[in-house]
C-alpha cells in the first residue's frame, strides 16, 4: 500500500469513527448522568424517561473503542516498515572449492 492510500484510509476511518465516538460519548455521558429523554411509543408521547446507567457506561466504552480504531489504522498503515535484508548476504563472493 503506498503512502497516499494509507493517508486516505486513515483520514476516512478517523472521520467515520470520530463522528461515532463523539456522538456515543455525548449520549453515553447524558445517559450515565441520569438525564431524562422524551420517549414515544407508536408516535404517542409517553413523557420523559431516564435510561439505565449501564447503557450510558457501555456507550462511553464504545466511544473509547471508536477512538482507538483510527489510531491503530494510522499506526499500522503509516509506520515505516523495516528494510528487508537480502536472503543471500555473500552473493558476490566466490564459491568454495568442491571436495
Amino acid at each position: 500500500m503506498n503512502r497516499t492510500t494509507a493517508i486516505v484510509v486513515t483520514v476516512i476511518t478517523a472521520l467515520c469513527c470520530g463522528c461515532l465516538a463523539i456522538m456515543s460519548c455525548i449520549f453515553g455521558g447524558m445517559i450515565a448522568s441520569g438525564t431524562p429523554f422524551n420517549t414515544s411509543v407508536n408516535g404517542v408521547d409517553t413523557g420523559q424517561q431516564a435510561l439505565p446507567m449501564p447503557l450510558g457506561i457501555g456507550l462511553i466504552c464504545l466511544s473509547i473503542i471508536f477512538i482507538i480504531i483510527p489510531i491503530a489504522v494510522g499506526f499500522f498503515t503509516l509506520r515505516k516498515k523495516p528494510a528487508s535484508e537480502p536472503v543471500v548476504s555473500n552473493i558476490n563472493e566466490p564459491l568454495p572449492p568442491a571436495s
